[in-house]
């Protein structure tokens, strides 16, 4: 099945302060990682995990370096059609901007499932569920 990735699964991935969820989400990356089909993320969650590890104390050079490991897989480009889409979302759905721009990604990525921790799990958009893999 063909998922796209938030930046909070790939951030507790790296938080070795999380606890369980950092357990929980490491696995789940690392089982991505040896899947024939490569996950979908976005220049957003790229962009959200790299200023969020610099916060938790992670050199830059090496959150540059652990974050551009994920540009091997499906990476979905801002641009001004994404945009559009999630002024469309966020109005329809009342999301924030934030989360529309992320559902707007995973549509165009054309995944079935978006995994995160920001909606409802089991919420769905035109054909993309919404699913909490660390409950």
């Amino acid at each position: 099945m063909q998922v796209f990735i938030d930046s909070n699964i790939l951030i507790y991935a790296q938080d070795v302060d999380a606890g369980d969820r950092h357990e929980q989400a490491r696995a789940l990356i690392r089982d991505l990682w040896k899947s024939r089909k490569l996950p979908a993320i976005s220049v957003q969650v790229l962009q959200e995990t790299h200023v969020n590890l610099i916060r938790k104390g992670v050199a830059i050079e090496e959150s540059a370096r652990r974050v551009s490991r994920y540009l091997s897989w499906r990476v979905v480009e801002n641009t001004k059609d994404l945009f559009c889409r999630s002024l469309e979302l966020q109005q329809s759905h009342r999301l924030s901007f934030w989360d529309a721009m992320i559902v707007a990604a995973a549509q165009r990525s054309q995944a079935l499932e978006l995994w995160t921790e920001d909606l409802n799990p089991g919420q769905s958009f035109d054909g993309l569920t919404v699913v909490n893999p660390l409950r």
